[in-house]
């Protein structure tokens, strides 16, 4: 009896990670919950993209307005496929859109931005990565929607496409605005 328990069990652990895995193979990666959703920004300066005329921003420059964060960088091959959209999303919210740019060097970051248009009000050069590490970014690109009192109420994991423009991020930020 205590062989065929032996001998039963790599099976029933196998069974069972099986198990797990079928049962996530559905959901959708894009949809990482976050810790922050509802807390404050973290605390966090971050100074200006050398050779970038777009100032830097700290958790201060959050608070008044409705923000969109994104984090971005100009060695991230989906950032440069959501760039469009950032553009897009500018045009038709208005939103003050600011970037967080993720371990890179300022003249890849500067070319990268001139090359494609630079829709951010404000861009933080987060060279060592404990601004993005704060905020809970797994990777990039990811975007955060900030209300006016620098409360993080929405967060996108991976390139923005012009669906997830209009079915999230747009009614995220509208849902923003409303709050008080």
């Amino acid at each position: 009896m205590n062989r065929f328990v032996l001998l039963a069990l790599p099976l029933i652990a196998l069974v069972a990670l099986v198990a797990v895995f079928a049962t996530s193979l559905n959901r959708d990666p894009s949809l990482v919950q976050s810790v922050l959703i509802d807390k404050p920004a973290p605390q966090f300066a971050l100074a200006a993209v050398e050779g970038l005329n777009a100032p830097g921003f700290d958790t201060e420059a959050l608070k008044g307005e409705v923000t969109v964060v994104n984090v971005f960088a100009s060695w991230c091959i989906p950032c440069r496929a959501e760039h469009p959209v950032l553009t897009q999303l500018k045009a038709a919210t208005g939103v003050r859109l600011f970037g967080i740019n993720q371990k890179d060097a300022p003249e890849n970051a500067t070319a990268f931005l001139r090359e494609l248009g630079n829709p951010y009000d404000k861009v933080g050069a987060d060279r060592d990565n404990r601004v993005s590490i704060d905020w809970g970014v797994y990777g990039v690109p990811e975007t955060f929607v900030v209300d006016r009192n620098g409360v993080i109420t929405f967060k996108h994991v991976g390139p923005m496409t012009p669906e997830t423009l209009t079915r999230d991020m747009i009614p995220a930020i509208q849902k923003a605005e409303a709050r008080t």
